[in-house]
């Protein structure tokens, strides 16, 4: 698995999942670039470890994802990597109770930015003789639990955005997937797990996970690395959730 001579952007690379994908890149030899939105000094780490730039910009912001991946292709020499990883929980409430705002909100992260995002980088990704395009969704785009309806949506709109660009785009050489994942022992895995289970420490969930263990970040970061080094794959949809029932 070696992807040296490749460039790659993820998106919300700072922390968790993101920042799991962003090494895993890095260390099979990728140049790699991420984007942030607050945590500074996270992302300077995470830069550090990778050895590539790190840019402050909001997927829910269009013009400042745009300028991300003008920026993140000129200073790596080119972008046929991308990844779109950034993403917000939504509240926990019925639809009934669903501030309108929150849902603007939660699509603007994980619908209209992953769009504004392949549509830019698309024209460096076609010049590529193999060029990837990875949005990491979860298992509850499907599963629709209650209590998470503009979550559940923005990942279902990224679904379907995914499974069309991967119609649209397979002529051009670039290979789209999806990866979705179960609950992750990140920051928002634990609210989740807070919320929904009523846990104060998400090791209390290891017992009844599959494997014994909650999913970590690298285990998301490995699924990304099979999709983008394998041949002849696109338009696929990897769970990775030890076979708890996602799908």
């Amino acid at each position: 698995m070696d992807l040296t001579g490749r460039h790659a952007l993820i998106t919300g690379g700072s922390r968790g999942i993101g920042r799991a994908i962003a090494l895993a890149l890095a260390d099979v030899g990728a140049d790699v670039a991420i984007t942030y939105v607050r945590d500074e000094e996270a992302a300077s780490e995470t830069a550090g470890k990778t050895g590539g730039p790190a840019y402050r910009a909001s997927i829910a912001d269009l013009d400042q994802t745009a300028d991300a991946v003008e920026r993140a292709a000129a200073d790596l020499g080119g972008l046929d990597l991308v990844v779109s990883n950034a993403g917000i929980a939504s509240r926990g409430h019925t639809v009934v109770d669903t501030d309108p705002a929150e849902l603007e909100k939660v699509l603007r992260v994980h619908a209209l930015g992953p769009h504004r995002l392949a549509q830019v980088a698309l024209p460096h990704l076609r010049r590529a003789a193999r060029s990837d395009l990875v949005f990491i969704s979860s298992i509850a785009a499907r599963t629709t639990p209650p209590g998470g309806a503009p979550y559940t949506m923005g990942k279902a709109a990224a679904e379907a955005l995914a499974h069309t660009l991967a119609r649209e785009e397979r002529a051009h050489g670039v290979h789209v997937n999806i990866v979705a994942p179960g609950l992750v022992d990140t920051e928002m895995g634990f609210r989740l797990a807070r919320a929904t289970a009523g846990v104060a420490d998400i090791r209390e969930v290891d017992a009844t996970s599959p494997f014994g263990h909650v999913c970590s970040p690298a285990e998301v970061a490995d699924a990304v690395i099979f999709l983008v080094t394998t041949g002849y794959v696109t338009d696929h949809r990897l769970t990775v959730d030890g076979g708890a029932g996602g799908f």
